[in-house]
């Protein structure tokens, strides 16, 4: 995935009501920024880190710049969750993700009166549902989701489940913005809750799937798969 346009360098400052932040231009304005991230991104934001932002050309938009990229530490990390889902599509549409074949692909699926589930994936007469998380939290090596508790989340796997006992295939995939990090666990310390539906829903047969991608100032590629730490183990 390319880019639109260059991206803006700016400084963070600081982060308030959840979708905003302030940050400094080059020429030393300061100004408040669009955050499309509702995690509480522990590990992607620290004052003073450089970060990227992209203009909007939509003069009724009340904030023209989007965070799109933070440098906490040595690696870029993707935080606009609104472009998870098209990086994934693309890497399914490359053949890149290896465990997911398809003949056709519907996006934004209709699976009960008050969810949907990212996509759909159609080989001949199988059908495959995929939701996907945009993971931002790393420690020490180890990619981690959620960064916030996540009811919705859980809804999500539950749903997965469903659909798994009714005969269909049924994927959590798990897209890792950061490069520094070689493995994926679910963050058992941010959502307890999560951690348990998450080891469930591996028990009865939802494929779960955590893939690195290369976060650039330029662009961002769905690279590599991770291992995930063991999940089919009981919970205690």
């Amino acid at each position: 995935m390319k880019f639109e346009q260059k991206l803006q360098p700016a400084i963070f400052l600081r982060r308030y009501k959840r979708f905003l932040v302030d940050v400094i231009l080059p020429d030393a304005r300061q100004i408040t920024v669009y955050c499309p991230n509702t995690g509480r991104m522990t590990t992607c934001l620290r004052e003073g880190c450089d970060v990227l932002l992209s203009l909007s050309d939509n003069p009724k938009r009340k904030y023209e710049y989007t965070l799109e990229l933070t440098r906490p530490g040595t690696c870029w990390v993707g935080v606009n969750t609104g472009r998870t889902n098209a990086l994934v599509e693309e890497a399914l549409r490359k053949g890149q993700i290896q465990e997911l074949n398809f003949t056709r692909i519907q996006a934004e699926i209709k699976v009960s009166a008050k969810s949907r589930l990212d996509f759909l994936l159609h080989n001949d007469d199988d059908m495959t549902y995929v939701e996907v998380k945009n993971c931002t939290l790393a420690q020490d090596g180890m990619a981690m989701f959620p960064d916030a508790v996540t009811v919705r989340g859980a809804k999500h796997l539950r749903e997965l489940m469903r659909l798994r006992e009714a005969g269909h295939g049924a994927v959590i995939f798990f897209c890792v913005q950061r490069a520094d990090a070689n493995c994926f666990a679910p963050a058992d310390h941010v959502d307890s809750t999560y951690g348990k539906v998450l080891r469930q829903a591996v028990q009865e047969g939802v494929l779960a799937l955590a893939y690195q991608a290369d976060v650039r100032p330029d662009g961002i590629d769905i690279v590599k798969q991770l291992p995930i730490n063991p999940l089919k183990r009981k919970w205690t």
